[in-house]
């Protein structure tokens, strides 16, 4: 099937607990509402469908001006190796462009360095962190 990709796409808190909880190896956290989240904090998001279930999603956050950072690149474990994660950061990338922004920031593990770096072409930068 032909996976479909939305900018500001609709989804269910449900659908995105669930997929965000598969990825990132964490429990399913049904009160966490990522609709009120998303519509009050977020530039926008990208959602991808295989038909009508949700198979990736990644969030974007901007702040206002000319940066913007993706967050939460999740694709379904049986829909991984399609093409859908890049597929969803280049919608994020074309969006956030559209949007008069200028970077696009990523933070990831190093396990996906390759995907970050390679397949979606983000340039290898210093960044700093505090565990809180």
């Amino acid at each position: 099937m032909t996976v479909a990709y939305a900018w500001r796409g609709a989804f269910t808190n449900a659908e995105v607990n669930a997929l965000h909880a598969e990825a990132f190896g964490t429990e399913v956290f049904d009160d966490w509402d990522w609709v009120a989240q998303l519509e009050r904090h977020s530039l926008g998001w990208v959602t991808a469908r295989d038909g009508e279930r949700l198979a990736g999603f990644v969030n974007v956050i901007g702040d206002g001006e000319v940066h913007a950072w993706i967050q939460d690149t999740t694709v379904a474990a049986d829909q991984r190796h399609r093409g859908i994660g890049t597929a969803l950061v280049r919608h994020a990338t074309d969006a956030a462009r559209a949007a008069g922004c200028q970077f696009l920031h990523v933070d990831f593990e190093d396990h996906l360095r390759g995907f970050y770096l390679g397949a979606c072409g983000f340039a290898p930068t210093n960044a700093g962190l505090i565990e809180l």
